[in-house]
């Protein structure tokens, strides 16, 4: 579900993207990386470094079995379409895999699974937006201000010296608000619901990118796949809710 929670509904008759998310962020409690962190930092430097690097290679890894389930998704849009549910399931079933199997040898295949499937479940997004004139280039401009959001508010989590610890409960509040809302839509079908829900879910993930790379660089998770888990999240999520942004108002320009 936010997994690539919800917002889908409004526009495609799916699952809110911002939902799917929510229930992952739920699904991450266990780790501690919604709310208190609830674990000890890590605090050899050189553990640390090693700590980040591993983070960030399965991170860099997620994102291109992510693009590579949006690829496959994309090759079989009406098989996709009909298995959507079922290919939720499998996706909350995995996330709450991983938070259990996180410490295993199977964790980092369960990852690249989940993300993989997080891409299928893109599919009917994505197939709405290039059905538009100007598709292709919608996509292209949604990931690339993902990209550079995400990497300019990570250097910034990285080098300030401000403390974003404390947003963690209002960082979940506003994220459960966000899923009520998604649901809401899903039998209202408002556009301009579906606007707000989008506009809010991009700042809501930014700021999640902030929250999440300073507890990362800070040591405060105990495994690098759940770490990596949060990232894709966040990236995944901001890209989601700026796709139905370019989405909506390219429609409107037709």
């Amino acid at each position: 579900m936010a997994f690539n929670k919800g917002d889908w509904a409004a526009s495609y008759g799916k699952e809110p993207a911002r939902e799917r998310r929510a229930t992952q962020e739920e699904s991450r409690l266990p780790w501690g990386d919604v709310g208190n962190v609830s674990y000890e930092p890590i605090r050899d430097e050189a553990s640390l470094k090693s700590f980040i690097a591993s983070t960030y290679q399965y991170f860099a890894a997620s994102l291109l079995a992510g693009a590579a389930g949006a690829y496959a998704g994309m090759q079989a849009v009406a098989t996709i379409q009909s298995f959507y549910w079922g290919l939720v399931i499998l996706e909350l079933g995995l996330i709450f895999g991983l938070s259990f199997a996180r410490h295993k040898s199977y964790a980092a295949p369960m990852l690249f699974a989940f993300t993989f499937v997080t891409g299928l479940t893109l599919t009917p997004l994505l197939a709405g937006i290039l059905k538009m004139p100007g598709g292709a280039g919608i996509v292209t401009n949604a990931f690339l201000m993902t990209s550079v959001a995400f990497g300019g508010l990570s250097l910034f989590a990285m080098s300030t010296n401000r403390d974003f610890s404390s947003m963690g409960k209002m960082l979940l509040i506003a994220l459960i608000v966000l899923i009520v809302g998604g649901i809401v839509n899903i039998f209202m079908q408002s556009p301009l619901l579906q606007v707000a829900i989008a506009a809010v879910g991009a700042i809501l993930f930014s700021m999640f990118i902030l929250y999440d790379t300073q507890n990362i660089v800070r040591g405060m998770y105990d495994s690098p796949i759940s770490a990596a888990v949060a990232l894709y999240l966040d990236f995944f999520n901001l890209f989601v809710s700026l796709l139905q942004l370019l989405g909506i108002f390219g429609s409107s320009d037709e």
